[in-house]
């Protein structure tokens, strides 16, 4: 078998901006990347807060924790537009975003359904109680409601084994579950109707 010699790619003069896309002005106001009209006005937000800032040296994270505040993570296209109005490579601002562990750059759910699957819980019947909340939910292991109220994931051990089987929905801690139980408890999470 005969050994092929590697090839050496030289990088641009101005660093890893040379492997961007170009990304286009948007025609409506100030924002530069390619939002939902009714999203401009987060991007408006976005813009004073940067505006404010006396010196742009430093302040990338400063950024992202008002961006965060603002869209609730940090989508790609935010990132571009933050990259484009601080001057910086969007590979460094995913970077830093992709870092530091407060950051999110999926949507997050307003309620994180997490249920037990250690031992105690998976021989009770957990994976029934994950069948019930994925079909009451309609969604999978891993993912969010359309509506952005619910997220359902799995933990290896919450440490409450005596409760088995086990979910945990934001601070609180439902134990001895049976599917039935399930919808009822979804229920107490719901938002009031507005009548």
């Amino acid at each position: 078998m005969q050994r092929q010699s590697a090839t050496i790619i030289e990088q641009p003069s101005e660093g890893l901006r040379g492997f961007e896309p170009e990304i286009l002005e948007r025609r409506t106001g100030n924002c530069c990347c390619d939002t939902p009209k009714e999203q401009d006005h987060l991007y408006f937000r976005l813009d004073d807060f940067i505006d404010s800032l006396s010196d742009q040296d430093g302040v990338l994270i400063r950024v992202l924790h008002h961006a965060q505040n603002i869209f609730g993570y940090l989508p790609r296209e935010v990132q571009i537009h933050i990259a484009n109005r601080l001057g910086k490579s969007l590979a460094e601002v995913y970077g830093v975003a992709s870092f530091y562990h407060y950051f999110s750059l999926e949507p997050k759910a307003e309620f994180t359904v997490e249920v037990c699957m250690g031992t105690a819980c998976y021989v009770k019947g957990a994976a029934n109680i994950i069948s019930e909340l994925e079909k009451e939910l309609g969604i999978k292991v891993g993912q969010i409601t359309s509506d952005q109220r619910f997220g359902l994931k799995v933990s290896r051990c919450i440490g409450a084994c005596g409760l088995a089987p086990v979910m945990v929905i934001g601070e609180d801690i439902h134990g001895r579950l049976t599917p039935e139980m399930i919808p009822e408890i979804l229920q107490r999470y719901s938002k009031p109707k507005e009548g």
